[in-house]
């Protein structure tokens, strides 16, 4: 993790997206959690390596499908610079290779595209947490290491229905997706199971965090762009 901010307790965050829209939204979540502050967009990975060399973030949310270049191919770019800022990797990309090439390049998370912002929330939480206990700890043993890794790694969440959910209505909302012509939203899946549209929306977010459904936002005229939902085949 890097040197600590001039700006005492600051973590300065450069969010770099190809969409314009999508970069928007990323930096106002992003500013919704002390003590980060983002102090620039990039939207090319040229350009984040020419705004990281001005600007010089504590950390970068990299999205990987950029118009120039994989954003994994930025990273090394960085060191190459002399820039040891972090990154958090913001991308769609579910490949196992693309994922082993994030963890063997040093990304501090992989968040998947697209999410809300209590999925990236508690990742920025960890993060600072981490970072702190970097910068003050004091090493003279084994303990003092461990103490500054623990909470680097969280292990994956049981695939289990959390408490207050049944299987029944879990299997109706996966039967919605496995049959639908296309993508459901929260309200529509409520009205083919008939449960409440926060219970539909609840059971639909518990499979995306599984894994076995997807999302995909539409963007309307005005207002939050609207979460999809498709089942994986």
């Amino acid at each position: 993790m890097t040197a600590a901010s001039d700006k005492a307790g600051t973590i300065d965050v450069l969010v770099v997206d190809d969409d314009f829209m999508v970069a928007r939204v990323h930096r106002a979540f992003v500013e919704r959690v002390e003590p980060f502050r983002v102090v620039g967009t990039a939207h090319t990975g040229a350009q984040a390596i020419e705004t990281v060399d001005e600007l010089r973030p504590d950390l970068v949310l990299l999205d990987l499908y950029l118009p120039d270049l994989f954003g994994l191919d930025v990273i090394p770019r960085l060191r190459t610079a002399g820039h040891d800022c972090d990154v958090m990797v913001i991308s769609a990309a579910t490949e196992a290779d693309t994922v082993r090439g994030a963890v063997r390049r040093g990304v501090v998370d992989y968040l998947l595209k697209p999410f809300e912002f209590d999925d990236l929330r508690p990742r920025l939480e960890r993060y600072a947490a981490q970072r702190g206990r970097l910068l003050t700890t004091v090493v003279r043993g084994q303990a003092d290491v461990d103490r500054v890794l623990a909470g680097a790694f969280v292990p994956a969440p049981a695939h289990t229905l959390p408490k207050g959910m049944s299987v029944e209505t879990a299997e109706l909302v996966e039967r919605a997706l496995r049959e639908a012509d296309g993508t459901l939203s929260a309200t529509e899946c409520a009205a083919v199971t008939g449960v409440s549209r926060v219970s539909a929306r609840r059971y639909l977010e518990y499979f995306h965090g599984t894994g076995s459904a997807e999302v995909s936002l539409r963007y309307g005229a005005a207002g939050r762009p609207e979460r999809r939902y498709g089942w994986r085949a």
